[in-house]
């Protein structure tokens, strides 16, 4: 190698490792700096109408307490848990048996439904606001927590379906087959042999279920009227819609207990997460 081509590389080289870390610092920042803001506000005594980042006053937990003596937290954040809970728990049942089922088993319509699948998710949820609410005054379910359950597990099936289809066809047919040779039947193939190695994309979609209530906004506000029965994400935004009356710290103090729950299924599950997110590729 001559001396230009050596000096020309190692420019290359220098120029690659800065941009890459000067990327990964703007992103931290991005990232780190609004937690930040939200800790600071969220354990400041007193009403604040603003959010600041600020170390020097003395922290304190108690709003904290206000939220659960002051407000309906409490009863929000039970409703965000038992809805995300049985969101989690019967979206990922359906998703991983229609997953199974349109990977390894060819029937009529098959193609199609996947298809009206895409469809279907290229809809935004928008769209189908009036739609929803018509369906919830016929059903006489307006402001009833099961009918936002039914929309959010319905909401997600169609792209996770997708999702878990591509992850069960990278797992070999041969062993399918095998298992068959020993006598195995399909609920036993699909329980004892592939269903162990799909794990990593069950715990994924497990982690956006359960994530779904906490984040999602506008169908709570379209349907639920009593203010006992929202959700957290609609509650909290009643600290802040009046400009006139911001509870700002109160605001982000429940937005660091909204991360809780979410924290802690995260760092149960996240051993699968890297294969589980890289490994649902779709084939045919």
């Amino acid at each position: 190698m001559s001396v230009k081509s050596e000096r020309t590389y190692k420019i290359r080289r220098f120029l690659n490792k800065f941009f890459t870390y000067f990327y990964l610092i703007l992103l931290s920042i991005i990232i780190i700096y609004p937690l930040l803001i939200t800790a600071s506000s969220a354990f400041k005594a007193g009403n604040i109408t603003s959010f600041i980042l600020e170390f020097s006053a003395d922290w304190t937990m108690i709003n904290f307490k206000r939220l659960f003596t002051e407000t309906l937290f409490g009863k929000w954040y039970v409703n965000t848990l038992i809805l995300a809970v049985t969101c989690m728990v019967v979206q990922v049942s359906i998703v991983t048996l229609a997953g199974y089922t349109y990977s390894r088993y060819r029937f009529f319509g098959r193609k199609q439904s996947l298809k009206f699948f895409i469809v279907v998710q290229m809809v935004p949820t928008t769209a189908a606001l009036t739609a929803f609410f018509v369906m919830a005054l016929l059903l006489n379910a307006l402001d009833s927590m099961w009918f936002l359950a039914f929309l959010y597990i319905g909401g997600g099936i169609p792209m996770n379906t997708w999702l878990m289809k591509g992850y069960f066809d990278t797992v070999p047919i041969d062993l399918d087959e095998s298992a068959k040779l020993d006598g195995a039947g399909h609920f036993r193939i699909f329980w004892q042999i592939v269903l162990p190695l799909v794990k990593p994309m069950i715990a994924v979609q497990a982690l956006w279920a359960f994530m779904g209530p906490f984040g999602e906004y506008m169908l709570a506000k379209f349907l639920l009227r009593r203010p006992e029965n929202y959700t957290v994400a609609l509650g909290l935004q009643t600290f802040i819609s009046n400009p006139f009356e911001q509870k700002v710290a109160l605001f982000a103090a429940g937005s660091i207990l909204i991360a809780i729950p979410i924290c802690i299924l995260f760092f149960m599950l996240q051993k699968h997460f890297v294969t589980g997110l890289t490994g649902g590729g779709t084939k045919g």
